[in-house]
């Protein structure tokens, strides 16, 4: 019995773990209320719906000079998890803000970084703000910048947990995630508060680029509100239903996560939560490039887990579901619809709340943390301290 709920009188560190088994399941457990701080944070409490809607007005508390929100283009280095973060702001920053907006590994960065653009904000994110490679990669880009055209010259921001960290010193500016120390070596509960900021700043940026709606703005806002609870929800509700999918894929060997839009991240995202505590090969595709070769993979041994919330891609994401169980794949959904034939497609739902599918990936990825934590569990493996991996934890 793997156990989600908290042990009481726990041998080892019970006031640290706070009566959890791991500290990767309290911190996983800890979403919520990381969640209401950082939208705590950077949303005004005196922002009111009904009277400061109309545009510029804005909810958010971003101290930024007026010249950074003109950007022509954001750059986002980063690692792993963080990386992933970054993957679905990208998508956030261009599909609402419609800043061109790219991605790069920061140890690739070092040695291609981008080409040099004028009126340019540089992105660098690490949940310990000591990330060797993600510090270099802002060292090249601030150095490449003092050697160029004064035109050249822009803005440098850095998203951490660490506020006091190295990184802080080498950005202009620095949004802190407020997350609390994460122990235990799979990021959670950090990717999590990233999202939170990447969020807040995309939609900062759409509304002071006036390409936000008065109207969608406040829906966004009412939305975001309720994460922390619907985040809760998926905790209580699911944390049984994934232990009997976990005891039934315990022996996996190969998987395969698929997720369109802003999901393709979270398909990555999953897909390293499985490597690192289960080391279980998992790869994850967008859902139609998966189409173009990989699908070869396929046969009865290999796991795939769709994540189809509803919204635009949702039809596409269940054709490619459909076609992975023609082939032979055992099949496990991550969707919010409940109430169509389609979901006979999945062999195991997992099922969360309903939400904007612009919002979903904070509600897609609770899953896929509790699935890989328990099957890690179910092999006997050391959850919190997984092989060959080493993380900076600053209390």
């Amino acid at each position: 019995m793997i156990p989600y709920k908290p042990i009481q009188n726990a041998d080892t560190d019970p006031h640290d773990r706070q009566g959890f088994a791991h500290f990767m399941l309290k911190e996983i457990y800890e979403q919520p209320e990381v969640v209401r701080r950082c939208l705590a944070t950077y949303l005004k409490p005196d922002w009111n719906s009904d009277r400061d809607a109309a545009l510029p007005a804005t909810p958010f508390n971003l101290a930024f000079p007026e010249a950074l929100f003109a950007v022509a283009e954001i750059q986002i280095v980063a690692c792993g998890t963080s990386r992933h973060a970054g993957l679905v702001a990208q998508y956030w920053l261009e599909q609402l803000a419609g800043i061109p907006t790219r991605v790069r590994s920061a140890s690739e960065f070092v040695s291609a970084p981008f080409p040099l653009t004028t009126n340019t904000l540089t992105i660098a994110v690490t949940q310990s703000g000591e990330t060797a490679d993600t510090l270099a990669a802002i060292e090249v880009a601030k150095k490449r910048r003092s050697q160029s055209d004064v035109s050249l010259q822009s803005w440098s921001l850095g998203i951490t947990n660490q506020p006091d960290s190295s990184l802080t010193k080498a950005v202009d500016y620095t949004l802190p995630t407020l997350a609390g120390a994460e122990v235990g070596v799979a990021a959670t509960k950090t990717f999590m508060a990233q999202l939170v900021v990447f969020c807040c700043l995309a939609l900062a940026f759409a509304v002071r680029r006036r390409v936000l709606s008065p109207q969608q703005l406040v829906d966004t806002i009412a939305a975001l509100r309720l994460l922390p609870d619907q985040i809760e929800t998926t905790l209580k509700q699911q944390h049984e239903p994934i232990q009997t999918v976990a005891q039934t894929f315990t022996d996996v060997k190969d998987c395969i996560v698929l997720g369109r839009g802003m999901n393709r991240a979270i398909a990555l995202e999953g897909a390293l939560k499985l490597k690192e505590t289960t080391y279980i090969h998992a790869e994850g595709y967008a859902g139609g490039e998966f189409m173009h070769g990989p699908i070869a993979l396929l046969d009865a041994k290999v796991l795939v887990i769709a994540i189809a919330p509803a919204g635009n891609v949702y039809d596409q994401m269940l054709a490619n579901a459909q076609k992975a169980k023609t082939n032979g794949a055992p099949l496990i959904g991550i969707t919010n619809v409940t109430e169509s034939s389609d979901r006979a497609v999945f062999d195991h739902q997992i099922t969360v709340p309903a939400i904007d599918e612009l919002l979903s990936p904070f509600l897609t990825v609770t899953p896929l943390q509790l699935l890989a934590y328990a099957i890690a569990v179910q092999r006997g493996l050391d959850v919190d301290r997984p092989r060959n991996i080493t993380k900076t934890l600053i209390h």
